[in-house]
């Protein structure tokens, strides 16, 4: 086994080739912070392949939290990465309840009908059970990647440049990027140039606290709250509001009771661990129902956990180097719309679409800003919708809560990473052939894969049989673009030539190895003087047909070639040529070369169009849309240079004589040519005063006429 070395500073094994494949390595990436988010992008970046190593400061020995809401936006990515809430007792969100203070029903929204409109359902889960059943999937032994979780590890320093983290007791370990998912209060943030942002209180404090569900039941004076499974049930006055709502298969009620921050000053930190007091908490919402009080009031005291709800201004990047932000850590956000966690997996999910397998360490700065563009205006427009929501009722803020939870619900985060980094990638290839239908991205062809890579057509292989005659010059002439002024021969005279010219490809990389046929007209003499006074001049190209819809459509759209379609029969033998053309068993076409003698393939020069001329030159028409639109939406004048400038120059093999040249043209009628007698009929009007002569040459190499292009 060879191994070949990557020149980042790790010095990673970027690929190992064995037995002759090379198989690609994957990204080593450091996260700070084993949270939700953090969490959430080891599973996602496993997904892809990735090795991930995690640093937490926590022992992971008892972990906190209350309730959680997973929106359709949430859980559509945690669905998507094998994680189904309702399997370790999430709940659906029924039905929304709000009161005054006093205990007068406002209104209630039964949620069950609106959300058939998500494509996700919506959740209320436990926090530890989602933060435990994370946990399960991030450590999956069976997964792809692999994680190593370094609990009691608090990181102290992270280098952006080196994508390397410093640890508490001095240890340093260095991958290809650091992902900062350690919350509010980030260390990994420091490293953010400008984003070293402080927060600060929002004015308000919350109590958090879970009841069993059955405590409340049991009294007749509370009971009336617990009518509805799955119900969240809202009271408030004018500067504070109490929520509850069911968790764990509806068995424990999660509260959470907003109030002045002044309020609990002396209890309140800034960590969900810090104790309240049950007192104290009953006093707060003193003037809210008795019945609310009494509810209250069977919190068990030491469960009690009083906070500052913290914000924080929006920080200038998320990015820096190799180092980026996740979650809290880059957006804290208000709980007034239960989106904190949500929009943290939802970064999770862009992290790993950004940084698929097959990601080199050189990319992984470029990919991290992408990360950013793609998700920063998402995060801050909910961070703005949770303050606003967050705002006391007498509040002279317009708050559309139904469009709030329109943007917020209406998102997949995975479908939207994935276009946008689809669309980033294509931008960054100017040249890219597109076409109709363009939504599904460049359109592969003769000319690139869906990806740009070019087309190799050096081993493909052409046999083309050409049939020179001498004709009527005038008759030629109206085959020019109707009322465009430029297209003339060179002589003046009344006799022209021209050739049928067909090709046989085959062993075509963009059809899967496969072929086709086409057999086109080709005016030879023609020139086109241009705006300045100058001329080009070539073969003239007044239609081409093919038997393939796929090279039809890519030359029609991509190059300006006149292509119809026709079915094009051919009978190739030793001494034989033969070319039948038709459309649904009408056959319109007869071209035959017979008595073929092989002869010096220097000898002849043309071997494609059966002319040497110096290039094909085409006109290229394209109509308005719609019936009512009729006329020019836009022209082109199109020439195909020789093929000195192509990526591929054909290289005949073998060149037939033919001793005996024919063809013959019926232009039948228009049952039986329907959509071609008008241009069969025009055919078979041509004299044909002397077939000058007709070859087959057969050889390698096709060029894919990226060559072609306007005149001016």
């Amino acid at each position: 086994m060879t191994t070949s070395y990557g020149t980042n500073e790790a010095n990673r094994q970027d690929t190992i080739v064995a037995n002759g494949a090379t198989k690609i390595a994957a990204l080593k990436v450091l996260i700070v912070g084993a949270g939700i988010g953090g969490l959430t992008a080891v599973i996602a970046l496993r997904k892809e392949g990735h090795d991930v190593q995690v640093f937490e400061q926590s022992a992971f020995a008892r972990e906190a939290g209350a309730a959680i809401h997973l929106a359709p936006n949430a859980n559509g990515v945690l669905r998507r990465l094998g994680i189904f809430a309702e399997s370790f007792g999430a709940n659906s969100m029924d039905r929304l309840t709000e009161f005054t203070s006093s205990g007068e029903k406002q209104r209630s929204i039964d949620l069950r009908e609106p959300n058939k409109q998500w494509q996700h359902p919506w959740h209320l889960a436990h926090r530890i059970d989602l933060h435990n059943n994370l946990k399960l999937a991030a450590t999956d032994p069976h997964g792809k990647g692999s994680v190593q979780i370094h609990t009691s590890s608090k990181v102290t320093n992270v280098d952006p440049m080196s994508a390397s983290v410093t640890l508490e007791n001095g240890a340093r370990f260095q991958g290809d990027l650091v992902i900062g998912a350690d919350g509010v209060h980030s260390v990994a943030r420091k490293s953010i140039p400008e984003s070293n942002f402080k927060p600060f209180g929002s004015g308000k404090s919350a109590f958090r606290f879970l009841v069993p569900r059955k405590l409340a039941q049991e009294d007749p004076t509370t009971q009336q709250f617990l009518q509805n499974d799955g119900e969240l049930l809202i009271w408030y006055a004018n500067d504070r509001r109490i929520v509850m709502y069911p968790t764990s298969n509806n068995t424990v009620l999660n509260f959470v009771c907003v109030h002045p921050e002044a309020e609990t000053e002396e209890q309140s930190g800034e960590n969900w661990n810090q104790t309240g007091d049950l007192d104290l908490l009953l006093k707060v919402y003193s003037t809210f129902d008795s019945a609310v009080l009494k509810l209250l009031g069977k919190a068990e005291p030491g469960s009690i956990k009083v906070w500052k709800l913290l914000d924080m201004d929006v920080i200038p990047s998320w990015t820096n180097e190799r180092l980026a932000l996740l979650g809290d850590s880059a957006h804290p956000f208000l709980p007034h719309q239960g989106q904190g966690a949500g929009v943290a997996i939802e970064d999770a999910a862009a992290l790993a679409v950004v940084l698929p397998m097959g990601t080199k360490p050189e990319e992984v700065v470029e990919r991290l800003k992408l990360y950013q563009d793609i998700r920063v205006d998402r995060a801050n427009k909910i961070q703005a919708h949770s303050r606003l929501a967050g705002g006391d009722s007498d509040s002279h803020f317009k708050i559309d809560m139904y469009g709030f939870t329109n943007y917020h619900f209406g998102h997949d985060e995975y479908d939207n990473a994935t276009q946008r980094f689809r669309e980033w990638q294509w931008k960054r290839k100017p040249n890219l052939y597109w076409r109709m239908p363009i939504a599904f991205g460049p359109m592969p062809g003769p000319r690139q894969t869906h990806l740009g890579v070019p087309r190799n057509g050096n081993e493909s292989t052409f046999t083309t049989a050409s049939i020179k005659f001498k004709t009527s010059r005038t008759l030629l002439q109206n085959l020019f673009p109707p009322g465009r002024s430029g297209w003339r021969f060179k002589n003046p005279g009344t006799i022209a030539y021209a050739s049928f010219s067909q090709t046989t490809l085959g062993k075509m990389e963009w059809l899967g190895g496969s072929g086709y046929n086409h057999i086109g007209l080709y005016i030879h003499g023609v020139e086109y003087e241009k705006k300045d006074g100058s001329t080009v001049s070539g073969s003239y190209l007044p239609l081409l047909f093919e038997n393939l819809t796929d090279p039809i459509v890519s030359g029609r759209e991509e190059l300006g070639m006149p292509k119809l379609y026709t079915s094009i029969d051919v009978y190739n033998r030793s001494k034989s040529y033969r070319i039948r053309t038709g459309w649904e068993g009408a056959f319109w076409g007869e071209f035959h070369l017979e008595d073929l003698a092989e002869v010096d393939p220097s000898s002849e020069k043309g071997a494609i169009s059966g002319e040497a001329d110096a290039g094909i030159l085409a006109y290229r028409y394209i109509p308005k849309s719609g019936f009512q639109n009729k006329g020019l939406s836009a022209e082109e004048h199109v020439i195909w240079d020789s093929f000195d400038a192509a990526t591929t120059t054909p290289r005949p093999q073998k060149i037939y004589k033919a001793g005996k040249a024919s063809f013959k043209i019926d232009a039948l009628n228009w049952e039986e040519l329907p959509t071609l007698h008008h241009i069969i009929s025009r055919l078979a009007e041509l004299p044909v005063y002397e077939v000058v002569g007709g070859k087959v040459v057969e050889g390698v190499g096709v060029p894919d006429v990226s060559t072609a292009g306007p005149i001016e």
